[in-house]
């Protein structure tokens, strides 16, 4: 399976220290960076009737909802935001690379510094980042075939229940690299006391 040829690969590139600092600083960085650029291309996409802008498009749970989101920017004059939609979602592609590599690295490094069911559990959670990157490509898909006017209620259905799927996953490593940091960042300090 796919997924663990990639964990082999960043098996062998985590080997040593230096080198799981920098792989991690570089995926870290490319988030940070996407996460600027998607919020750049995502600004038109926030209307009136949009307000959450391409997540209303990712959480429209069917054919009626979809349409009533693409309407919402097809009546915008301003600008094209079809295609602002599109090329924020394409972007998308590159983004959910970075999140869910950064996720994984940072939570497979926090789970290794841990014993127990909270090193255990980041183990697995590490893999749900993953994951969660997979299921984004999926619901990219889904929102493209949508926004080029061949969706259907199965998609739009199947486009919305791999958002949210994704979203869980990506919170729940979030969570845990803020939770797992913390408490390393805890420990040190109460050392240097």
């Amino acid at each position: 399976m796919w997924e663990k040829g990639l964990i082999n690969l960043f098996d062998i590139l985590q080997k040593t220290a230096a080198m799981r600092k920098y792989l991690l600083l570089f995926f870290l960085a490319g988030t940070l960076v996407m996460i600027v650029v998607m919020a750049r291309t995502g600004t038109p996409l926030k209307t009136p009737s949009t307000p959450n802008g391409i997540l209303n498009l990712e959480f429209a749970y069917n054919g009626e909802k979809v349409n009533t989101v693409l309407n919402a920017w097809s009546t915008v004059n301003t600008a094209d935001i079809i295609s602002a939609a599109r090329l924020n979602t394409w972007l998308d592609f590159i983004f959910l690379f970075f999140y869910s590599v950064f996720l994984f690295l940072a939570a497979q490094s926090i789970s290794q510094l841990y014993g127990g069911i909270f090193g255990r559990a980041g183990k697995i959670i590490a893999k749900g980042a993953l994951f969660a990157g997979f299921l984004d490509v999926l619901e990219n898909t889904g929102m493209l075939i949508s926004m080029a006017g061949k969706g259907s209620d199965a998609i739009a259905f199947c486009t919305c229940l791999f958002s949210l799927i994704k979203w869980g996953l990506a919170l729940l490593a979030l969570l845990y690299v803020i939770t797992g940091a913390t408490g390393l960042l805890r420990a040190k300090l109460m050392r240097m006391k």
